[in-house]
């Protein structure tokens, strides 16, 4: 049975695009849109969607409110922010309402199904598992008195490098920097969302070097690890895509974790044999999601 939407955006030529990237990739039906926060809520909350695209800035709520009010009254949708602000305040708020990822406006269709189509699998694995906990309940109902296994779980470092290895920068120093940060951010607080850049470098480094005057040198040193660590991959993947557009490591980790824009352009200059080498990467955005396949591979969303 196909997965049902909804989207919610007051940008009319927003909501069409999401609708017909939606069908025609196969992803789900629509069942309903709104273009306001209030009009939304009746909509979920008369459809109840498995999946919600809800845009961050309404003119009467923000997506934010519109979520909060939702699960308040029992909506068990999973949402998926759509917005062209990067603030990080706001971006930690919409994660702690219980947002799967972002989709960043202006809205790029392989974006789209990249994001929605992690949405899915997603869904379907919580689903799977619900059924798992259900039959185990009656298991464990029937008193047979065999003691169930549990599982060993995984470390950040075992999540991590091989996604870091698939894009092509598991031999960068940076990302060493990018295992340590995702370490301490588990540690200082295993459900929540990840700290801001400055406070991420701040630990990482105090790490590194104990001394505080050193410390703050070497801040600014795992900023630059990074963005070459970031330029690696990004080199890689516009590489891959180049030569097979088609290639799974490339629909799946270019969108996701780069803004697209720059990696095509990455790929017409390699193409071009016009290399530039200036790479632009955002680094936010790619501890974000990192940091969300990371609590999903630690079983913690």
């Amino acid at each position: 049975m196909p997965l049902t939407f909804c989207i919610v955006d007051d940008d009319a030529i927003a909501r069409r695009m999401l609708q017909h990237i939606i069908e025609d990739s196969g992803l789900g039906e629509v069942a309903g849109t709104a273009e306001g926060g209030q009009d939304g809520i009746k909509l979920v909350l008369g459809e109840a969607p498995d999946i919600v695209l809800m845009d961050l800035l309404m003119p009467d709520q923000d997506g934010i409110e519109t979520i909060l009010s939702l699960q308040a009254q029992g909506c068990r949708s999973k949402f998926v922010m759509i917005s062209q602000i990067e603030n990080s305040e706001m971006v930690g708020r919409a994660y702690r309402s219980g947002i799967e990822f972002f989709i960043r406006k202006p809205i790029n269709k392989i974006e789209v199904e990249a994001v929605l189509h992690k949405v899915n699998e997603r869904y379907a694995i919580n689903r799977y598992l619900e059924e798992i906990k259900m039959s185990l309940g009656k298991l464990e109902g029937l008193q047979l008195g065999v003691p169930l296994l549990e599982t060993g779980k995984r470390t950040v470092k075992e999540i991590i490098q091989p996604i870091l290895m698939n894009m092509g920068m598991i031999s960068e120093s940076g990302s060493r920097d990018i295992i340590t940060m995702m370490e301490l951010a588990v540690a200082k607080d295993p459900l929540g969302a990840l700290p801001p850049l400055k406070e991420l470098y701040e630990m990482a480094a105090a790490v590194y070097k104990p001394v505080p005057a050193e410390a703050a040198r070497e801040v600014k040193a795992i900023e630059q690890r990074l963005r070459r660590a970031l330029g690696a991959g990004l080199m890689n993947l516009a590489s891959i895509g180049l030569t097979d557009y088609g290639n799974p490591k490339f629909e799946y980790y270019a969108p996701l974790y780069f803004d697209f824009e720059e990696v095509r352009l990455k790929m017409k200059e390699i193409g071009q044999g016009k290399d530039t080498g200036k790479v632009k990467v955002n680094i936010k955005k790619f501890l974000q999601v990192l940091h969300l396949e990371l609590q999903e591979g630690m079983g913690r969303r």
